[in-house]
Order: C-alpha cells, then structure tokens, then sequence
C-alpha cells in the first residue's frame, strides 16, 4: 500500500488543483496509467501511476488546492484493502466518512496557514437551520470572498459535498438563492432599521470581474519577482532578412515531399541553438547567489494559450534538424493549447524565445523566464527602405531583442552573443552547419 502525493509538475509549481479524478475507486492501476488531471500553474497535466494495483482511495476531492507533497490518494496490491489511517474496526461499526476524513486534514493544513479568523471559521460551528453543509476549506473560502451563502448552495461532491465548482457556478448564474434571502431578510425588518446603502460609484468603465486561473496567478506572481529581483538589460539589433526569406523557400521546397514546413521562428530557434553554442557564457543561470553553466543547449518556445502564457521546452535543440525543430514545436504547441503537457515537456530550459511578430508587433521587450538567463523577442518582417552600396532600396528586416539578467551575462558578452546571432541569420548556411 503506498500514497499518492501531490507532485511538483513544474520548477514554479507550490501547490495544485484536482481536475479530474481518471481513475476511480477500486480500478485496477497499470504502471503508466493516468492517475488523475491536476490543473498546476501553468497548464493542466496528466499526473501517471508508477506501480501497478487499485485505487483504494481519493484523499482529495475535485476542484480542491492542495500544497505540494499533500497526500492525495493511496494505491493497494487489492481493490479490498482498507487504508492505513482509516482502521479496520469492528465489521458491524460504520466505515469511517473518508470524505470527511478528508476535509479534516485540509481544515488542519487551512488553520495552520490562515489567520485567526480562518482558523476560526473552520472549526466545526453549529449550524442554524439543520446540520452544517459538507465542504471542503477551498469552498468555504471562495464563499466567503465572493459574499455567498454556503448554505444556500447544493454540493455536487461525493455525498453532496460543496465543492470549489459549485462555489464557481453558483457565482456564474448570480446566487439566486443568497439574493432572495437577504431581500427577504431586509424585508422582514421594521422600515427604520432597513440599512440603507448608497449606490455604487459609476465610474464608467462597466466592468466585470473575471475569475483568475492558477495559470494566471503564477504568471502574474512569476513576471513581478522576475521585474523585481532580477536586473534586466536590453540589447537592440535590427537584421537584413533577405536571406533568411530566400533559405526558407529553399529549405520548405526540399521538405515538400515530407509535409514539414520550416517557419521564420524555427529558423531563429535553430540559430540561436547555434548561437550559444559560440557563446556558453549566455547559456547560464544565477540560482541563489550560484552561477551555473549549462551544457544542454534547450530552448523554450513561448506559447499563448487562453489562460495566459507557457513556454514549452525543446530539449537539445543544437543537436535537432530544421525539420525535427518544426515537428516538435508544433507538436508542444498544439499540447500547451489542450493543456496536456507533461511536466518534462516545460521545464529544463536554459533559454527562450517570444515571437509577436505574427501579430504585426514591430518589436517589444521579453521578461526573462527564470531562472534562464535571457530571453530573445522577435518582430515582424518589415520592408524598410536601407542603404545598400550609396543606393536606397527596399530590404526585409526583422527587430530583435535581447532581455539579459546582467547578474549572470555582462554587457558585453551579451552584445557579443546578439552580434553573432544576427550575422548567423544573416547567413543562414551557419544554421545548419
């Protein structure tokens, strides 16, 4: 018999959502199994069985938080087999609630990080009108932040246990039920103790507040620290992309046959592989007052999904073709937008790559990914008349940027870098060579 715990899916991941529960009570588990769909800070990912049993019980319920290492199943050699912590008592005493044993140890873990008036409200209370409703902490907490009337609300849980869904529907159709009764209760007071509200201030923006995903919580968390703590840099440099567009046309007319198509931006992935190759010293991270030099070359491909931004990671990409940088890119877009990357598929980067030039941005300044050490933005193809040979002509041209942690690449080294990736897409045989 062993636990299950919440795992670490990602480097910046503190704790995690149940999604959905793949497995049931009682099914047989095969080594590689999906286990169980658990929503991280950046993308839901499916979590796999490492041993072979059943599935003798779920700690955690959908939709509840829980911190990382929190125990949130227990996996047995037999369907029949009672959990440690439950007890295998008399056979005529009732089995013990385990959604309820469940909802104790979240209490526990709620109280010993809230404030006095958490701890308090999670206490079991005596309930006014019949017993108190089963909830887990997340749903109580999301009850009182959004001014609902738990009570009010039908679980959809195990033995109708309020759950953060139910919480989040009945705040998405308006809280009939909470409405009516404070109408009724304000109602039922004599006409002097009515309280009497002002109206809200208009300030004419008609707004409305959106529910905030864990993705765009921890984006929002991750890109202040990175503002915050690490000291950025900027290095400017505009290229000729004459013979990038030429190359391309020529490399995409040899892989016809294969149905891979090269874009520009696996192009400057390629190149910047390259590129620091030539330059290790780029290819680094500060980590808690350590420098550390990378030997694998992985670049991480910024990807925007609805909930916000995830950069996936292309392992080794100075080893990778052309080609087999086009597949994979797609391929880990295409997972990042079904939210179903594997955690080894968005960690491990060394450096990374923002393109908004499908969007027509000119150019734009990246916030580094820490703890890489840079991060390279790239515009959109302009033609811009330039100077060539005493002549004005007409020349494709692509805006880069490169956002440094001058903690770990001085300014030099990094101008140095962003000088040869230029010359190398400018030249663009080196990508290959």
């Amino acid at each position: 018999m062993s636990e299950i715990q919440m795992p670490r899916l990602s480097d910046t991941m503190e704790e995690g959502v149940i999604s959905t529960w793949v497995k049931n009570v009682g099914d047989k588990v095969t080594s590689g199994d999906v286990l169980v769909e658990i929503e991280t800070d950046k993308a839901v990912m499916e979590y796999e069985a490492y041993e072979d049993g059943y599935l003798v019980k779920q700690t955690v319920s959908e939709g509840e938080t829980v911190p990382i290492g929190a125990v949130i199943g227990v996996i047995a050699d037999s369907p029949d087999a009672v959990p440690e912590d439950s007890g295998a008592g008399d056979a005529d005493e009732p089995e013990p609630d385990k959604e309820e044993q469940a909802e104790k140890a979240e209490e526990i873990t709620e109280a010993a990080e809230g404030s006095e008036a958490e701890r308090t409200s999670a206490a079991p209370e005596p309930a006014e009108d019949g017993p108190r409703p089963r909830t887990s902490p997340l749903a109580r907490r999301l009850a009182r932040e959004y001014g609902l009337d738990i009570t009010k609300i039908k679980g959809s849980g195990p033995k109708g246990r309020i759950v953060r869904a139910d919480i989040e529907a009945a705040r998405e159709r308006g809280t009939e039920e909470t409405e009516h009764a404070v109408e009724a209760k304000e109602e039922a007071k004599p006409s002097a103790e009515r309280a009497v509200s002002a109206p809200a201030f208009d300030d004419g923006r008609d707004s409305e507040e959106l529910q905030v995903s864990n993705v765009r919580k921890v984006i929002a968390r991750r890109l202040t620290e990175s503002k915050q703590t690490v000291p950025h840099f900027y290095l400017r440099r505009t290229i000729d992309a004459e013979a990038l567009r030429a190359f391309r046309s020529q490399i995409n007319g040899q892989l016809e046959s294969t149905g891979v198509k090269v874009s520009f931006n696996d192009l400057i992935v390629k190149a910047s592989a390259t590129a620091l190759k030539l330059h290790p010293a780029v290819n680094t991270s500060w980590v808690d007052g350590r420098l550390l030099r990378h030997h694998r070359i992985n670049v991480g491909v910024a990807v925007a999904v609805e909930s916000g931004l995830v950069v996936p990671v292309l392992h080794d990409t100075d080893k990778a073709t052309l080609s087999e940088i086009s597949t994979r890119t797609r391929d880990l877009a295409g997972k990042a937008r079904d939210g179903k990357l594997k955690p080894q598929e968005m960690s491990g980067g060394t450096f990374s790559v923002s393109n908004l030039g499908m969007f027509g941005v000119d150019s734009f300044s990246a916030v580094i990914n820490p703890p890489e050490a840079a991060i390279l933005a790239v515009g959109a193809m302009r033609q811009e008349p330039v100077v060539v040979d005493g002549e004005v002509v007409v020349r494709n041209r692509i805006a880069l940027e490169l956002s440094v942690d001058h903690r770990a690449v001085d300014g030099a080294v990094g101008a140095a870098f962003l000088k040869d990736l230029a010359e190398i897409l400018e030249e663009p045989m080196r990508i290959i060579l």
